[in-house]
């Protein structure tokens, strides 16, 4: 048997006026979304607890079958997975955003989609600032960069001196588009650190050569670090121990390469992906049509859905949705046909809601679609969110849905 997984990444959403009163998956043009739909299995899930944050860092998790309420310590932790950065059990890590804050407003939360060279730049500065500025903890505290805006603060601790606890709230920059930071600082155990280190980080980048030369030429400037997704590493269980395989993982975005890494699944880079809207979704399609040949398992993450909706623009919403359908969803289902006859199975399913309306990720109800061997119809012609409702079918908690899936029940 092989089994694809595409996830396109905050694509549920709800019907807008500028796409006349249609939701971005109904207005889209989606011919192999729809014949999935016809053939196969349409419901709803959700894969947010209430207690935990509407993330992509929860959500993901639970699609990938793993109970979050369980596994789930915090973002950063699985983006230092992804670098191979190994945390001991008084260690902690913290997710840190190159920003653009303008006044007291949250203007840009990738700093103009900051190049990672100059993110490189602006972090060393920000660990020579760090040392000036906190002599006493510069040995303990280290800025690692990522990709793009995306870094990272890595803690270095020792027995029975943690500077953080379960209760510490921080708030993605994400879910602040437009909006005042003022009241969404840091707060609990250790919030005065990370608050003092973001103030910060205005003096130790204002001057950067870096942000001079994006200024000068139009675009914004990194103007200071935010930092949220505090956490420890999780003990995560094998994929293969629960589930009996592994599997390759196809995507642009460290959260998602760290759960890979932690559920032991191979990690492929394909060129051209960049977990933004001008990521090659074709080069996706045949990078996991070419793993299919050598693994039982192969998920493709597309960003670009989310992208959008944090942009506000319905318009890019869509036309990612008929990427994500013509040059991976099709190819896919095609080749599977083709060259695996009935030993397979597809199933389609963005990880939360990330509204238009809003521009932040939300947690609620998403659609699916699973087809393939031993899959009964629910009788539905489209895949949507309104056709999914309409099916009456529920896959409650969302990470039920792998074993589901992968026909090993719950």
């Amino acid at each position: 048997m092989k089994y694809v997984i595409v996830i396109p990444d905050g694509a549920a959403d709800a019907p807008q006026d500028a796409l006349g009163g249609r939701t971005p998956f109904q207005a889209a043009r989606t011919p192999a979304l729809d014949a999935l739909a016809a053939r196969g299995r349409v419901g709803l899930t959700n894969h947010v607890p209430d207690s935990l944050p509407p993330g992509s860092e929860v959500a993901c998790m639970s699609l990938m079958g793993y109970d979050p309420l369980t596994f789930f310590t915090g973002r950063a932790p699985l983006e230092a997975a992804a670098q191979g950065i190994a945390l001991g059990p008084d260690d902690w890590a913290v997710r840190c955003n190159l920003v653009t804050i303008d006044g007291s407003t949250m203007q840009d939360f990738t700093a103009g989609h900051v190049s990672t060279a100059e993110g490189v730049a602006l972090l060393a500065a920000c660990q020579q600032g760090l040392a000036a500025d906190f002599p006493d903890l510069a040995a303990a505290w280290s800025f690692v960069p990522g990709v793009s805006y995306r870094n990272l603060l890595i803690h270095r601790g020792s027995p029975g001196a943690a500077p953080f606890d379960g209760g510490l709230r921080a708030t993605p920059p994400h879910d602040l588009m437009d909006k005042p930071v003022v009241d969404d600082f840091p707060r609990g155990t250790g919030a005065r650190l990370l608050t003092d280190i973001m103030s910060r980080s205005a003096e130790w980048l204002r001057d950067h050569p870096v942000n001079r030369a994006r200024i000068a030429v139009g675009r914004r400037p990194a103007t200071h670090v935010w930092l949220w997704g505090v956490g420890r590493a999780p003990a995560f269980e094998p994929f293969v121990s629960t589930y009996g395989t592994s599997g390759t993982m196809i995507t642009a975005v460290d959260l998602l390469r760290g759960l890979a890494a932690l559920a032991g699944w191979k990690r492929l880079e394909v060129p051209g992906a960049t977990g933004y809207l001008d990521t090659d979704y074709a080069a996706k399609g045949r990078a996991a049509i070419a793993e299919l040949a050598t693994t039982n398992l192969v998920c493709v993450h597309v960003e670009a859905p989310d992208e959008a909706s944090h942009q506000g623009d319905a318009g890019e919403k869509v036309k990612a949705l008929e990427e994500i359908d013509a040059k991976i969803v099709a190819p896919i289902a095609e080749h599977l046909r083709v060259a695996w006859s009935g030993d397979h199975r597809i199933l389609v399913c963005p990880d939360h809601p990330t509204f238009l309306a809003t521009k932040t990720h939300s947690r609620g109800p998403v659609p699916f679609v699973m087809a393939g061997k031993g899959i009964e119809p629910s009788g539905q012609a489209t895949y949507d969110e309104s056709s999914a409702a309409a099916s009456g079918q529920r896959v409650e908690p969302g990470w039920r849905l792998m074993g589901e899936f992968l026909g090993k029940g719950s």
